[in-house]
């Protein structure tokens, strides 16, 4: 079969709820891109997994261990934008690629790195914050690539639900390390931890690049529309984002802002939940408190996707929506948090937990699509800059939470505050949220 991309002349026009990905493609990239965020997620929280063992055998404080943890985020700021606009230029499954390898070796290499930072003392902490960097840059274009491939290639009706269902890969991930991460911990170590997983995440890379994107040669294109087809891929569009048009209206601060709020709380918990678990509930099976949790985030997602599909049926504006999912999140967050701070029980903190991870599958479903709402155009560009602000909290509250177990030991403290946080984005967004297209 020839190489080169075939064309067919197809008579009619496509219509609003046609794609440019046919059925089968959908399939393949479902299933290539929700693995990738699986694979993504798992090499994420190997280190949030790991830090008390490796803090324990390097010697680390926790003011150093929240250093670690949280400088994974000074990286990922960097990269959002640039990632949405690369990918909104030259395809999300290029960028994808190319940081997946990326970050897959640097887990391999993480316990490769940790001991000979253990060599150099008082630079060891420097040494593994920059290699973190590293590695929250190239993780930070993931999901700006992904919803700008995703926008490009699938309809306006489409593409919520779809990239709402990708997140769960999240979840997913997150589960992998638990269970798997916790297995190899106990009867291996902890670098055979990064080992494996960063060897499942090149495996990943390969299938994307002589797999999904192998199959991209032979796209039967319908040319009898020209200017849809490229409706994303214009000069106009991808070298020229109307930030001032963004900049000037409120409901793409409220987007950014909530999103930012609700990130605090997920990260967080995200870096920490393994370290709660282990100060508090010593005696705690690791894999029930690394599993248990993240099982409520694939079926929150979907009832979430659910929720929304049956209200958008019914003919519920799109605004009112988004904010009712959005409120379901935060509901749950700060009812759950306030029980959290109160709490000495085991049970009770895990179903709080529980409860608290479940409620980011429906924030995935509402201000997590909010771009494809509001900058239908060039979504993966804006969610980039949205991801940058949301990742702002990720590691100055990462590392202040740190701080403040290391001077007061209250987790208390450091819950009561991931609410508040949580209260200003549900105003935030209650108040000047909206799902109307901006440009």
């Amino acid at each position: 079969m020839d190489e080169k991309l075939k064309y067919s002349l197809l008579r009619g026009e496509l219509v609003d709820t046609q794609s440019i990905w046919t059925r089968h493609e959908k399939r393949v990239w479902f299933i290539t891109l929700i693995t990738g965020t699986c694979m993504l997620y798992s090499t994420r929280t190997t280190m949030p997994l790991l830090v008390p063992a490796v803090a324990s055998a390097q010697k680390w404080s926790k003011t150093d261990s929240g250093t670690v943890l949280s400088s994974f985020f000074w990286g990922y700021t960097l990269t959002q934008v640039v990632g949405g606009y690369f990918s909104d230029r030259f395809g999300g499954q290029r960028v994808i690629l190319f940081a997946a390898i990326g970050w897959s070796l640097i887990t391999f290499l993480m316990p490769t790195i940790i001991w000979t930072a253990g060599s150099i003392k008082s630079y060891a902490i420097p040494f593994i914050v920059a290699i973190r960097i590293l590695n929250g840059a190239l993780q930070g274009v993931h999901f700006p690539s992904m919803i700008s491939l995703t926008s490009q290639n699938l309809c306006p009706n489409e593409r919520s639900s779809f990239f709402g269902l990708l997140t769960a890969g999240s979840a997913l991930g997150t589960l992998l390390t638990g269970i798997m991460g916790s297995f190899l911990l106990d009867y291996f170590g902890w670098s055979y931890v990064f080992r494996v997983i960063g060897l499942m995440g090149i495996a990943w890379a390969l299938v994307l690049r002589y797999y999904a994107m192998a199959g991209e040669r032979n796209r039967i294109i319908n040319i009898a529309t020209p200017s849809r087809l490229c409706a994303n891929k214009s000069p106009a569009e991808t070298t020229a984002v109307p930030w001032l048009r963004y900049f000037s209206r409120l409901s793409f601060w409220a987007c950014v802002l909530t999103h930012a709020c609700e990130m605090n709380c997920f990260f967080v918990l995200l870096s920490w939940l393994p370290t709660y678990f282990h100060d508090g509930f010593p005696h705690a099976k690791g894999w029930v408190v690394n599993m248990i949790p993240w099982l409520a985030l694939p079926p929150c997602t979907l009832f979430a996707k659910y929720l929304t599909t049956r209200l958008l049926a019914r003919e519920w504006h799109t605004t009112t929506v988004r904010k009712l999912i959005q409120s379901c999140c935060f509901a749950a967050q700060n009812l759950a948090l306030f029980v959290m701070s109160r709490t000495s029980d085991f049970h009770t903190a895990l179903i709080c937990m529980t409860i608290i991870i479940g409620g980011t599958g429906f924030h995935n479903n509402a201000v997590t699509v909010n771009p494809q709402d509001l900058a239908p155009l060039h979504s993966g560009s804006v969610f980039g800059l949205m991801n940058t602000v949301g990742a702002i909290p990720g590691f100055l509250g990462v590392y202040l939470a740190g701080h403040i177990l290391e001077l007061t030991q209250s987790w208390p403290m450091v819950f009561s505050a991931a609410a508040g946080i949580n209260l200003v984005g549900w105003i935030i967004f209650m108040v000047f949220g909206s799902a109307e297209a901006i440009v």
